[in-house]
């Protein structure tokens, strides 16, 4: 052999070393294909038996930033899958229009979750109820004349299909069967609480194998239901059971007399809503529920492992026949075994102990990361100040009033104003149909309140004679995201407005959505209505960056924005009277906090604590 023909050959060999390590070490798809099947009393993965032990995660109610810490939380309590919704109404906010980017990037927060060792159950149902607004859809859904969601009404499965192939693009490669982690796909979401529609669960169905979607499938409903949610053929999976025996009779009773078992939401305790008592559940309650059934070879995901917070204006609202309307608080701390903040708890501690049993021989759980550093920082003065009555945008001018659908508006406020001529006197103003809270201005003051939860609609009035200004400022507390009446989910002034029974007309609108705020010039605005609705900003500077909360026991009712993150709502009525600044969101330097203020605008200052104060109840005064 020549001198040349033994160089190529080295260099053949360089070659193919440097090839296989890339290939060995890079992860490609190809090479790092898992298996994942139903067997007939466990899942199957890599053809082996696997007790999934699961908690629930929702990227939008997590900084991106602390995605991958809230993962590595989970796998030290002892987690090997976590589960996340996906949520219509971030991903379309308008109609055709698609958001996968920052903190909606699903695709980017199931890869972490692969990079951290943690398989995923996916939840793309699209309806996904969570407490969440209008239970994830988009509000233009309502703006399409005819659309039922959750049928097959043409227009809802046109809008339907058209999201969840965007859907698809993101998430489809990264199913176990192409590689990646996701291991089962949910199709709808406890349908059996809202109907038993076979022909549309079908459909859905086959809108997501349409997709891509073509690993496992499976759905999910409350015990009593599933006869009604259930696809036949897909497994059946159940929700708020923890008795071993139940739960194994009703997945066979639907699944061809076979497992696996599967709890896909296992409660540890419950989420709140304005004016009543923070939900807690004692984790001695929880772990030996816990211990039997995964001693039972029964998979779980536990909803939530860890909440986070419902920022913006996304909450959602329970409402029925019997109960008034109850908008859920920004806080989404649940008592899950990771609090608000993501730190362990004394459920997370029991529960990993619990777990810690049921592991495969030799696993040892890794060590459970420090709590992250809270502090309190000093007083926040807020120097800026200007009245939402002198920042108005142009108006839209209508006989009667418009919804915000009609406005082609989604959240935030709306303010109804308009003149009431050759008055005097004293009447009764209702306003038919409020959704949600109003506040009623006469020439400028203050003069009530109506609140959706306390069944308000009217008030007493005392009209001063000649033309008169009336301004109603309408919120958005929350769609409802539960039950019977999410086909009426429309906000503002849904209906009519009346004085002593005779409709009040021409009407102009001011669409005050918020979903930007901007810093007000640094000084206050001279002319600000005295009793109407403010913006403070103020700025603070720190040296280092750490948790902390918003002590908002002196405010009203408003919104809070910290370096333009909207970081939800506050509301004197308890039981959550802080709001939650995540570190992620903190910079070394200038910071920028701006509060908008409905009720008490005569605060100047923001005080804030080490930790969060989540079950406070005022006595009403």
């Amino acid at each position: 052999m020549t001198t040349n023909h033994r160089t190529t050959n080295f260099f053949r060999l360089c070659f193919l070393l440097v090839i296989f390590f890339f290939v060995s070490h890079s992860g490609w798809t190809q090479n790092s294909n898992h298996t994942f099947a139903l067997g007939d009393s466990t899942f199957i993965l890599d053809g082996k038996p696997f007790l999934m032990i699961s908690g629930e995660l929702h990227y939008p109610r997590i900084p991106k930033e602390a995605w991958r810490h809230r993962m590595r939380m989970a796998k030290a309590m002892g987690l090997n899958t976590i589960g996340t919704y996906v949520f219509w109404n971030v991903h379309e906010p308008e109609k055709g229009k698609y958001d996968f980017s920052g903190n909606n990037d699903i695709a980017a927060f199931v890869k972490i979750a692969q990079e951290e060792g943690l398989w995923v159950v996916l939840r793309p149902s699209p309806y996904v109820c969570a407490e969440w607004e209008f239970g994830g859809y988009p509000y233009w859904l309502q703006k399409e004349e005819g659309l039922i969601v959750r049928s097959l009404e043409p227009k809802f499965i046109t809008a339907y299909r058209n999201y969840i192939k965007e859907v698809a693009k993101q998430l489809v490669p990264l199913q176990v069967n192409h590689g990646g982690n996701i291991l089962m796909v949910q199709v709808e979401n406890e349908y059996g609480f809202y109907s038993n529609d076979k022909a549309y669960l079908e459909e859905n169905k086959r809108l997501f194998i349409e997709a891509g979607f073509d690993g496992l499938l499976y759905t999910c409903d409350p015990a009593p239901k599933v006869k009604d949610g259930h696809i036949p053929g897909l497994l059946p999976a159940v929700n708020g059971l923890d008795n071993p025996k139940e739960v194994k009779a009703l997945v066979r009773q639907y699944h061809e007399g076979k497992g696996p078992f599967y709890i896909a939401e296992w409660y540890p305790a419950w989420f709140d809503w304005w004016g009543t008592l923070h939900h807690t559940v004692p984790a001695k309650d929880h772990a030996p529920k816990l211990d039997a059934v995964l001693g039972a070879g029964i998979s779980i995901n536990m909803y939530m492992f860890h909440g986070g917070t419902t920022r913006g204006f996304m909450n959602g609202a329970n409402y029925n026949d019997k109960n008034p309307y109850e908008p859920q608080i920004s806080s989404y701390d649940y008592d899950a075994p990771l609090d608000e903040a993501g730190n362990a708890t004394e459920k997370f501690q029991t529960f990993r102990n619990v777990i810690q049993k049921h592991l495969p021989a030799g696993q040892v759980l890794p060590a459970v990361p420090a709590a992250k550093k809270a502090v309190a920082l000093p007083l926040i003065n807020l120097s800026a100040e200007t009245g939402i009555f002198d920042i108005l945008p142009k108006p839209v001018t209508n006989v009667h009033p418009l919804t915000f659908e009609d406005l082609n508006q989604a959240y935030g406020f709306v303010l109804y104003s308009t003149t009431l001529k050759n008055s005097g006197g004293t009447g009764i103003l209702k306003i038919n149909e409020l959704r949600d809270y109003g506040i009623v201005f006469i020439n400028g003051k203050r003069v009530g309140v109506l609140d959706r939860r306390l069944r308000q609609d009217s008030l007493s009035v005392v009209i001063p004679a000649g033309d008169v200004k009336l301004d109603i400022l309408v919120e958005n507390l929350g769609r409802i995201n539960f039950g019977p009446y999410l086909l009426k989910n429309k906000k503002g002034i849904t209906s009519s407005v009346t004085l002593n029974k005779t409709e009040i007309l021409n009407w102009q609108m001011y669409s005050l959505p918020f979903s930007n705020v901007a810093m007000p010039a640094n000084k206050t605005t001279k002319k600000r209505t005295a009793a109407g609705p403010v913006i403070k900003a103020g700025t603070f500077t720190l040296t280092e960056v750490n948790d902390t909360y918003l002590d908002m026991r002196q405010w009203g009712k408003g919104v809070v924005w910290i370096n333009g993150h909207n970081l939800g709502r506050y509301w004197s009525i308890g039981p959550q009277q802080t709001i939650y600044v995540p570190a992620e969101w903190l910079k070394v330097g200038k910071n920028e906090v701006i509060v908008l203020e409905l009720l008490e605008t005569s605060q100047k200052n923001l005080q804030t604590l080490a930790k969060p104060i989540l079950d406070s109840i005022p006595a009403v005064k």
